[in-house]
């Protein structure tokens, strides 16, 4: 009989190398890596603005980032209104919740405690060659009221909009604050509990709806591989590499930070907790490469649920509620490990000392303030906001804008990695993690099976 049968059902025949998800996306970024290249290489064109390769990488990748935020808004809601209907259903929803916070504070004063240290180590600010003329302020900083003036929303569905005005004119463009999002949907998702019955055909339209956006989803997912190309081979041919010439230890820093973190920290907490840390990083590797070349937490939110619940075990009450909660406030890559070694790095540049009490300000801002970066402008924000708080001259970020894009890439890439992690720990701890689905360690491709068996 030339197929083998298991339990009555046809064994699948292995699949060529060439079609497993993870082998495309890192073919994708090699392909990226060398086009991006070619595409600085060739220079601009007549006009002196972007040559067509690059244009194209950057219209390619950006509209890949465009099809994944456009579902954030709608994914949020209708997952957080479902999740929290659906915790109910768990004895210990509330242990849950508390839990999650917990852990997301302790691996934060983990990553936090390894920046400081790589900071006084390395001494970043100290051994750099960049000039003092670089030195500016920043264009948008963060403080403690805007957090708290973010956390009330403005609308309903968190539409902001900011003009930005140059001498071409000005130029408006819309955007959605997650966290008013995340609000509004654990109040309405609250509500809905506590209305009772009548609230069933809403809850019953909002779970079809959840289910319709999870199969678009999945479509957009498959398009990873092309978005890869034009995201990374963007980065390269317009940032390149020349600037890390200058702030090499500073970097290096950020990046053996981010190392440390994702694979040292990181499998330690796993292997503490009874799990098996290659199966989590054979897992959440799409969610964590995505993040890497995307660089947007928000954007990968989509794929980091997915593989949370489907691949790690974790169950889908739980996990559609505390991955959105770590996309807006679980940032061991922008809210930690970033904002320490750079908050070190300018105090050494402009000869500032700095006391134990400014060190203790750094944790409490890294655990308690990441959330202020939800919303705004990433880790720029998060870093001013550490600045201010010390007391340090804001025209210190200016000195490090030049590489942060290449910074952002480890940054986001631990960032998904840990919004993934805490909640595979916590449904670990309390005892609701499907260990057959972890152990089985699903990949996009049996994800994609599933799909289409489903269909």
């Amino acid at each position: 009989m030339p197929t083998s049968l298991s339990s009555g059902v046809a064994s699948r025949a292995p699949k060529p190398w060439y079609t497993n998800f993870g082998v495309q996306v890192l073919i994708s970024m090699v392909i990226g890596l060398i086009l991006g290249f070619i595409a600085r290489n060739i220079g601009p064109d007549a006009a002196g603005g972007a040559n067509w390769l690059t244009v194209t990488l950057s219209t390619v990748g950006s509209s890949f980032v465009s099809l994944l935020r456009a579902l954030v808004p709608v994914l949020v809601f209708t997952a957080i209104v479902a999740s929290i209907a659906n915790l109910r259903e768990l004895n210990n929803a509330a242990k849950l919740v508390w839990q999650t916070l917990l852990w997301f504070a302790i691996t934060a004063l983990i990553a936090v405690a390894i920046g400081i240290a790589l900071g006084l180590i390395i001494q970043p600010g100290v051994n750099t060659a960049v000039a003092a003329e670089a030195a500016r302020a920043p264009s948008s900083t963060g403080s403690w009221l805007d957090f708290l003036k973010g956390l009330i929303p403005s609308n309903f569905i968190g539409l902001q909009a900011s003009t930005r005005v140059t001498d071409a004119g000005a130029t408006t463009s819309l955007n959605f604050n997650v966290l008013q999002i995340l609000i509004v949907s654990i109040v309405v998702g609250i509500a809905a509990l506590r209305v009772g019955p009548a609230a069933d055909a809403f809850l019953a339209f909002n779970r079809s709806f959840l289910k319709i956006i999870h199969k678009v989803l999945w479509w957009v997912i498959r398009l990873t591989p092309i978005g890869t190309i034009g995201l990374l081979g963007n980065a390269v041919a317009v940032y390149g590499w020349d600037a890390l010439a200058q702030l090499g230890w500073y970097a290096a820093a950020i990046y053996i930070g981010l190392f440390l973190v994702l694979f040292v920290v990181y499998p330690v907490l796993l292997q503490v907790n009874g799990l098996n840390p290659i199966r989590y990083f054979q897992s959440a590797w799409p969610a964590i490469q995505l993040a890497f070349v995307s660089r947007s937490s928000i954007g990968t939110l989509p794929v980091t649920e997915r593989v949370t619940e489907k691949s790690l075990g974790v169950p889908r009450e739980y996990a559609s509620f505390a991955v959105p909660l770590g996309a807006t406030t679980k940032m061991d890559g922008c809210a930690a490990i970033y904002p320490a070694i750079s908050a070190i790095f300018v105090a050494q540049f402009f000869g500032i000392s700095l006391g134990l009490e400014h060190y203790l300000l750094i944790v409490f801002v890294s655990v308690i303030g990441s959330a202020a970066t939800a919303g705004l402008t990433g880790a720029t924000v998060m870093l001013t906001l550490t600045l201010s708080t010390l007391g340090l001259p804001l025209e210190g970020v200016g000195l490090l804008l030049a590489i942060d894009p290449i910074l952002d890439m480890g940054r986001t890439a631990v960032n998904v990695a840990g919004q993934a992690l805490v909640p595979t720990i916590v449904a670990k701890r309390q005892g609701i993690l499907n260990q057959s689905v972890y152990d089985n360690g699903k990949t996009i491709e049996d994800l994609d099976a599933d799909a289409v068996a489903a269909e």
